[in-house]
């Protein structure tokens, strides 16, 4: 049974850092990635990596400010949110697939179950 499961979310002041954690089970992935979703918005793009290429890719809007990154032979994937804005505050969901990145959560096809980000002003 495959499971993808995150943490490390919470409240952060601007300005203020946080790292999510997500740790895959069950099968390897070429690609894991994360996405976001606020209240009312659709869940949008924010960054993966591909492990066969090593190749990263970052939203523009987080591009500078976060960083995605490996660890455990390909089963975990953090990301590190550095200058954290209020505009940052979502449910951030960890997701995988194989193939190459892609940024259309549709084609992901394993998804963890969402750890809240709330940035406060």
């Amino acid at each position: 049974q495959v499971q993808l499961v995150e943490s490390g979310g919470g409240l952060v002041q601007a300005g203020g850092s946080l790292r999510l954690s997500c740790a895959a089970s069950g099968r390897t992935f070429s690609v894991m990635g994360w996405f976001r979703q606020a209240p009312g918005k659709e869940r949008e793009f924010v960054a993966a990596i591909n492990w066969i290429t090593t190749g990263l890719l970052y939203s523009d809007s987080v591009k500078g400010r976060f960083t995605i990154s490996s660890a455990n032979a390909k089963n975990t994937v953090y990301l590190q949110m550095n200058s954290l804005k209020p505009e940052d505050t979502a449910v951030y969901y960890c997701a995988a697939r194989g193939g190459g990145i892609v940024t259309t959560a549709s084609q992901y096809t394993y998804w963890g179950q969402g750890t809240q980000v709330t940035v406060s002003s």
